[in-house]
């Protein structure tokens, strides 16, 4: 009896040791590593000093068109970045995720759904997220065994970058923290440009993990995109 359940058990490990590995290798697809190119996206990829933000040196040409407003009387109408919508298919590619400090570049799928995971980085679709060029909240999740796996080793200070339709949205890492897989504080609507990746937590951890891996990066500046890095 002791035996069959010794078997049992054994057949149950190499069983999620073989799945485990078959998620590491589909997930690990979705990441290039490639020092030139990554670090190719910008010639400041490593100056971790704090920068400021973007959207405080938009505040110049926020007032200049506001004033433009008031001279004129037209008022131009204002679209809720929240509320654009998009064309992409679910699992669709949309963008690419480069990360010079990892010598990493992660192509980025529409939707967090398991299948869209299982390519590698999902955008977030919500109402409380937009892609880049939304100017708003731009939310990005991996697994933590394949493609987010080495993202601990980022620390605050650290720049991201997201090549989204042409242009280049530079973030750079002012947050790190860990909290509840539940936590609904994380995906939220924010006023200013923002990039969060998310993952679970604890990278090491067996079967499904009870916390969230977080990174909040403010963005610094919007450029066109260096084609080095495709």
């Amino acid at each position: 009896m002791k035996n069959k359940f010794a078997i049992i058990v054994l057949a149950a490990g190499i069983s999620i040791a073989g799945f485990s590995g078959w998620q590491w290798l589909g997930g690990s697809s979705g990441v290039v590593e490639d020092s030139e190119a990554a670090r190719s996206v910008s010639d400041d990829w490593d100056d971790n000093e704090e920068q400021e933000m973007y959207s405080t040196k938009e505040l110049d040409k926020l007032l200049a068109e506001e004033q433009a407003e008031e001279e004129t009387g037209y008022e131009e109408p204002e679209e809720d970045p929240y509320e654009k919508e998009y064309t992409y298919e679910q699992g669709e590619e949309m963008a690419e995720l480069v990360v010079p400090a990892l010598d990493q570049i992660y192509p980025v799928y529409w939707g967090t759904d398991d299948a869209t995971l299982e390519q590698g980085v999902g955008n977030h679709v919500s109402e409380y997220t937009t892609p880049p060029d939304g100017m708003r909240h731009t939310v990005l999740s991996g697994h933590r065994d394949t493609v987010f796996s080495e993202m601990g080793e980022l620390d605050i200070g650290d720049r991201l970058y997201v090549n989204y339709d042409g242009q280049t949205y530079e973030y750079q890492i002012r947050d790190i923290w860990i909290t509840d897989a539940d936590d609904r504080s994380v995906i939220v609507k924010k006023d200013d440009p923002t990039l969060t990746l998310t993952t679970c937590y604890p990278f090491s951890y067996i079967g499904p993990a009870p916390e969230r891996y977080i990174m909040e990066a403010e963005l610094i500046d919007v450029s066109e995109k260096n084609d080095q890095t495709a």
